[in-house]
């Protein structure tokens, strides 16, 4: 992996220097626009909307829309002024229990490397995390960008979680929410014996993305010039229920088979025993 920032954390009158990585790379397939006929890459020119002049990098500036046709233009020199932006800190402000944080406000997730000498507070911060069992609330700057992020404890390193600013995630505002809905706790009753018959341990690994699997597939097909086959039929995704509680005893049903659960063998065993055995064996009395 190669380093993508380096700087210190600083944990009070401690500073921790520390080299960042991505702790994610994405997996999905790549595609580049080419000509159909002969397979060329498309290119494009930059080019002005008002002169229609091809327009170098250069003379590339950032642009700020206020609305009506106007637009602002910033230089390097403003934002070289901008407080933070060359900022090599990771600013601890507090620790938190971790549950106090909504999932909803990660962004994306890095690993911290000791740097040097900082391998003993690294150590010991990571420590202290894990045993009060809490999360470090901190400030970074990131690409000309100051943001709020996480530190956490990951396999014995410790991973910073960028974070949106609360004023970037939006309120939902949906209609039902109005309404006023009650479920009957029969139809709650069943959906938690459905949740618990679909209840399991989450273990990564056992998923896949057979999207991308089949897309591999074809292009591999492609390339050694032999026929693509094609993919088995995906089950159709059932239609919406109109009897509630039918569709969540057929749901409970359906994931005790899927893991194996089989129904009682008794009923079973009622059913296939001969209505004539009884007086069989009276008969051979008899005979006897």
């Amino acid at each position: 992996m190669r380093a993508i920032w380096k700087g210190a954390v600083s944990f009070g009158l401690v500073s921790i220097a520390v080299k960042l990585y991505s702790a994610t790379e994405e997996k999905d397939i790549r595609f580049h626009q080419v000509h159909r006929t002969d397979g060329g890459r498309i290119k494009y020119q930059r080019t002005c909307s008002v002169d229609g002049e091809v327009v170098s990098y250069d003379d590339i500036a950032k642009g700020y829309d206020i609305g009506g046709g106007e637009m602002v233009i910033l230089t390097d020199e403003d934002f070289a002024d901008l407080p933070l932006t060359t900022s090599r800190a990771i600013d601890v402000l507090q620790f938190v229990p971790a549950e106090q944080i909504d999932p909803l406000l990660f962004a994306k997730a890095y690993y911290l490397e000791p740097e040097g000498q900082a391998t003993k507070p690294y150590v010991l911060l990571r420590d202290a995390l894990i045993e009060s069992d809490r999360v470090a609330v901190v400030k970074i700057a990131l690409r000309q960008r100051e943001q709020l992020a996480t530190l956490r404890v990951h396999d014995d390193v410790l991973v910073l979680n960028t974070m949106l600013w609360p004023d970037e995630v939006r309120t939902p505002d949906f209609g039902f929410l109005d309404d006023d809905i009650e479920t009957r706790p029969a139809e709650l009753a069943m959906a938690g014996s459905l949740i618990d018959s679909m209840a399991g341990s989450f273990k990564p690994d056992e998923f896949t993305d057979n999207y991308r699997a089949a897309l591999q597939e074809v292009i591999d097909a492609k390339v050694e010039g032999r026929e693509v086959v094609a993919p088995e039929e995906t089950e159709e995704a059932p239609a919406a229920a109109v009897d509630l509680m039918a569709a969540l005893k057929a749901s409970v049903e359906r994931a005790k088979q899927a893991r194996g659960e089989a129904a009682p063998a008794k009923k079973a065993t009622k059913k296939t025993t001969p209505a004539k055995a009884t007086p069989a064996k009276k008969a051979t009395k008899k005979s006897a």
